[in-house]
């Protein structure tokens, strides 16, 4: 069984897509902003981190990516970024991030499964 990640400052994501991956084969665990994420990720060790780009505080979803890629014991996880921002520079900033995946909010669930399906069959 796969364990996914879900960080998002919006309780309503974290529901829709914890709904969404309710009957894929996977353990499904929520942070709520940029500094639960990387606790949890060091914990949990995911295999991959659904992660949305823009959250409060001082770290958004870019830092914890780069975050996660930088440490070598997490560098593994596939990072998926969710973000509302769909411009090419926006999808380059996450990719230089080191995420794997950069999906634009909103996005249908068959979306969401199948880039967790690529991940998984990347991983």
């Amino acid at each position: 069984m796969k364990k996914i990640l879900v960080v998002d400052d919006h309780a309503d994501i974290r529901k829709l897509v914890r709904m969404t991956l309710e009957f894929e084969d996977c353990e499904v665990h929520e942070a709520f902003d940029a500094r639960s994420a990387l606790e949890a990720a060091a914990v949990l060790r995911p295999d991959i981190v659904l992660l949305d780009v823009m959250m409060p505080g001082d770290l958004d979803g870019l830092d914890v990516c780069r975050r996660l890629k930088a440490n070598t014991e997490l560098a593994g996880i596939h990072v998926l970024l969710l973000s509302a921002r769909g411009h090419a520079r926006d999808r380059e900033a996450g990719m230089q991030a080191g995420a794997d995946a950069y999906m634009v909010k909103p996005f249908s669930p068959l979306q969401l499964i199948g880039h967790i399906s690529n991940s998984w069959a990347t991983a």
